[in-house]
């Protein structure tokens, strides 16, 4: 009962020493006054708790604040550049690695193409290799490295730290924090590449402040990633926000799940790519055509932007039909969600209003309620940062990590 008793106080520790950090990462510089009114914890502790933070080298103290009265008082902030957090994008073709700060700034990339095909075991030395690649070009010392945060397509167990189905890779049960855990000796997340990027825009990107919004990610496939109460939700097995496959259209093509008709078969990039490559072999003529120089097969989601981008109408009329079964696909998520704002990202976005449009204008006759829609701010490297912040929410929010404190001891949190 004792050590139960004092297990439960360490905890408690580490719940305050966190809540402390986080107040000091948004609102400082901070003086421990501040933090005490804000956390409603009493000045000695605080004191006590804020001397251990400055010991472990996670904050430090800044300029003197203002005071009308008596002594001006010490200021606090996050040392930022003092630890480091690896994040890594687990795409179709390429991994994208950034090493970041405590405030999710970019330090270093690394962009790796993927082998194909590829087994589960030399995916997993792939991932080795490649973080071992960067450390040695960002020259970083592992003792600074708080974490390694993993982005990865497909089905994801993130408190097993297993990817479970991986459709682009045609890989299924890959043990990637078992593995990398092992070979590094530090503490690996892992989460569904769409999850961890609205994860990352709800901390530093266009959902900053917002309690409800959703990321919708078009690319190779279609995800959503659900932000509810400023929480990532993730439903029972992990596989929410698989907007992708929902029906759309009851007769509509084949999916690669099996069903037909859904979201992914009918404005994923391989669907646009699909839809003009049969108008064009029926003879629709094109300057899609020209761009790949005949080779139907050749074409993408990317060739049919550029052709847009010239005024060819097919690609202009592709587009639009997209932008039509997205905005059906976001409304059905704002009348069952009623979210505040939807984010979009992935590839296929980049093609801007020639989707956007149609998208906004679908979304506005079907939806019940509105949402504003806004695209990605944290770019290409979003997911990678998303897969980072799952590092930095353990240091700063563990409360929000289903209770797993795992790796809060390498900085003193325990």
């Amino acid at each position: 009962m004792a050590s139960g008793m004092v297990g439960s106080f360490q905890l408690m520790k580490s719940l305050n020493k966190s809540l402390i950090l986080n107040v000091i990462r948004l609102d400082g510089p901070i003086s421990r006054a501040e933090i005490a009114k804000k956390t409603n914890l009493t000045p000695p502790t605080v004191t006590n708790l804020v001397a251990e933070l400055l010991a472990s080298n996670l904050v430090i103290e800044s300029d003197l604040g203002t005071s009308s009265v008596g002594r001006k008082p010490i200021m606090l902030r996050i040392h930022a550049s003092a630890f480091q957090v690896i994040g890594i994008d687990v795409g179709a073709s390429h991994l994208k690695l950034v090493s970041t700060n405590l405030n999710a700034e970019i330090q270093e990339t690394l962009l790796v193409k993927m082998p194909n095909p590829i087994t589960a075991p030399s995916f997993l030395e792939l991932l080795i290799h490649s973080v071992d690649t960067l450390l040695e070009k960002s020259q970083l010392q592992k003792d600074t490295i708080l974490g390694i945060g993993i982005g990865m397509h497909g089905l994801v167990n993130p408190k097993q730290g297993v990817a479970d189905y991986a459709p682009n890779l045609a890989l299924r049960h890959i043990p990637i924090r078992e593995k990398l855990e092992t070979a590094f000796n530090l503490p690996v997340e892992i989460e569904n590449d769409v999850r961890a990027m609205a994860l990352g825009e709800s901390w530093f990107g266009n959902g900053q402040g917002i309690e409800n919004f959703i990321c919708v990610n078009v690319g190779m496939g279609i995800g959503a990633g659900i932000i509810l109460d400023h929480k990532l939700f993730t439903g029972a097995s992990f596989t929410a926000g698989e907007i992708g496959h929902t029906t759309i259209e009851i007769e509509g093509p084949k999916c690669s799940c099996g069903n037909h008709g859904c979201l992914q078969a009918l404005a994923a990039g391989p669907a646009i790519a699909s839809r003009v490559q049969e108008e064009i072999r029926l003879g629709r003529e094109s300057l899609i055509a020209e761009l790949v120089h005949g080779d139907v097969e050749e074409i993408t989601g990317e060739t049919v932007h550029q052709a847009a981008l010239q005024g060819d109408p097919l690609a202009i009329e592709a587009l639009k039909n997209t932008g039509r079964y997205l905005g059906i696909g976001v409304a059905n998520l704002i009348n069952i969600l009623n979210p505040s704002r939807i984010i979009l990202g992935g590839g296929v976005s980049k093609a801007g209003e020639f989707i956007l449009g149609p998208m906004k204008e679908t979304v506005e006759k079907r939806a019940l309620n509105s949402a504003s829609i806004c695209e990605v701010k944290l770019g290409d490297f979003g997911t990678a940062i998303g897969a980072a912040t799952l590092v930095l929410q353990k240091l700063f929010m563990p409360e929000y990590s289903n209770g797993d404190t795992r790796g809060t001891e390498r900085v003193g949190l325990q």
